[in-house]
């Protein structure tokens, strides 16, 4: 009784704990099956021809083709652009100093950045001696005069007595000759009165041209004379000029009338002016040429002073790409551009001058062609890409 009550305990307590495990085994056998089934799914999505998918989502084919910006960049019109330092200078310095024999200065009329006219007196020198000699002279003047003016009347009385026979014909000549003598002394001393009055005028240092004070070296009280050398330095017109040394090769580009901007060291402000002359010779020791740049007269202008220029020394219409866009290799200078099919092709170029704007082409390009801006460096001849067209 006692087995039969402990079988039928055993059997219950198996048939409560087998049915939990006949469920785990259903579900994993389930989970095997839906496992099975996304492999074959994708291994027959693997075995699909790559032209059969969709072109919306793209090819094997297209996905390895590279993308490239690309641009038909056309023809630009550029300055082209000469820098120089160089001084500033009067553009005709003229040094002035004494004309006629000197003396001591008594006056000084101007000082450095006067503006003066032509003529007008810079300074005076004592003339009391010369002054007293031109009116020694002035006197003689009156006494030869009153000499004429005697023989004059002579003649005169002489000629009314002539044809009475009181006096001869040779008489009359002899009086002529006198009073020809006479006027003659006039004239003489004139000249002298002249020619001293001018020596006098000679001791003032005149201003020979209109223009700009730029030094004074002379001081009330100072000998001078002829070889005192220049006692003033003038700009004629107060014209200034920078002169700029330039490479043989930037000379070579310019031309008179060229236009400038000077811009004075230490200055925000650029003054313009124009090339006048250009060196003709190049200094065979450092091959280097002279420009001279005028410029109209302005207190920030200072002689002597540092200054930087740009001149425009023409302009030239090209092609202009960024230096991302040219290559080089052995063979040159190279850009690639795509054909109708997308297909890289070489093109050989020549180069120009590099600017913050870019690279001058100066042959190979018109400017129509689809040029690769970027990974130029990446691509092979005849290798097909994506185009992605720049946006200006």
């Amino acid at each position: 009784m006692n087995y039969e009550a402990g079988m039928l305990d055993r059997q219950e307590r198996l048939g409560y704990e087998g049915e939990p495990a006949r469920r785990g085994r259903r579900w994993l056998w389930i989970g095997l099956g839906a496992f099975a089934l996304v492999v074959i799914a994708a291994f027959l999505v693997m075995k699909r021809p790559a032209e059969s998918l969709p072109a919306a989502k793209g090819g094997k084919a297209e996905a390895q083709m590279q993308t490239v910006t690309v641009s038909a960049p056309g023809q630009q019109t550029n300055s082209t652009i000469v820098t120089g330092t160089g001084s500033l200078a009067a553009k005709r310095e003229m040094p002035v100093g004494v004309a006629g024999e000197g003396g001591i200065v008594t006056r000084v009329l101007v000082d450095a950045g006067s503006w003066v006219q032509k003529g007008q007196v810079l300074a005076v020198v004592d003339r009391s001696v010369q002054a007293q000699t031109a009116e020694s002279l002035a006197a003689q003047i009156r006494v030869a005069e009153a000499d004429a003016k005697l023989a004059q009347a002579n003649l005169e009385r002489a000629e009314k007595l002539v044809g009475n026979g009181f006096i001869s014909r040779a008489d009359i000549d002899q009086k002529t000759a006198a009073r020809d003598q006479a006027l003659a002394r006039v004239r003489v001393a004139k000249a002298q009165l002249a020619e001293t009055q001018a020596r006098n005028r000679r001791l003032d240092i005149r201003a020979p041209e209109a223009g700009l004070v730029l030094a004074r070296q002379i001081e009330p009280g100072q000998i001078v004379s002829s070889a005192s050398g220049a006692l003033f330095r003038m700009a004629m017109d107060g014209q200034l000029e920078l002169r700029t040394q330039l490479s043989e090769a930037d000379v070579q580009k310019l031309h008179v009338g060229a236009p400038a901007e000077v811009t004075p060291v230490g200055s925000q402000l650029s003054f313009k002016g124009q090339v006048w002359q250009v060196s003709p010779v190049i200094d065979p020791t450092s091959r280097l040429g002279t420009a001279r740049i005028a410029l109209a007269y302005n207190p920030a202008l200072r002689p002597g002073g540092f200054a930087s220029a740009r001149i425009v020394a023409g302009s030239v219409t090209s092609v202009v790409l960024p230096q991302s866009a040219v290559q080089s290799d052995q063979q040159g200078s190279f850009v690639f551009i795509l054909n109708d099919k997308n297909e890289a092709v070489r093109r050989d170029v020549k180069t120009g001058d590099v600017s913050d704007q870019g690279v001058r082409i100066t042959s190979g390009l018109t400017g129509s062609e689809r040029v690769v801006l970027t990974a130029g460096a990446f691509l092979n001849p005849g290798q097909k890409v994506i185009p992605q067209l720049l946006k200006k």
